[in-house]
């Protein structure tokens, strides 16, 4: 059988994600479920940084504007937070990026402006 990358932190997350969409619903800006799942990390211990700044290194040196990833859980695990209509390439590309200069492994791409939350797991193999 093949090992999920991070199994037991994937599933409290996408748990967390889930209440939040069950409580909230649809239709607030992404500010208010970023606020709200910064309350569930802190109740259910979940470490975290929000808005964690990673720099662009081209040719040995660093670009003048940075990414800022959603949140960072586990240390290892990018959390992107949309309210769109529906996931684009842009979304997965975002997540690509954040994935390459993280040098994580896995990202989660979720919209919170659905009937049911949406989510997808990213993942990238390191070379």
């Amino acid at each position: 059988m093949e090992e999920y990358l991070s199994a037991d932190e994937t599933y409290k997350i996408i748990g967390i994600l889930f209440e939040v969409h069950k409580t909230l619903g649809k239709g607030f800006s992404e500010i208010v479920y970023k606020d709200a799942l910064e309350f569930e990390f802190n109740e259910n211990n979940i470490p975290y940084e929000r808005e964690k700044e990673y720099s662009v290194n081209y040719k040995n040196t660093i670009l003048k504007h940075q990414f800022y990833a959603d949140f960072v859980l586990y240390k290892s695990i990018i959390l992107e937070i949309k309210t769109v209509e529906c996931f684009n390439n842009s979304h997965y590309n975002q997540c690509l990026n954040y994935l390459k200069v993280s040098d994580n492994e896995l990202a989660l791409l979720v919209n919170f402006n659905s009937n049911s939350l949406e989510y997808k797991r990213i993942v990238r193999t390191k070379k």
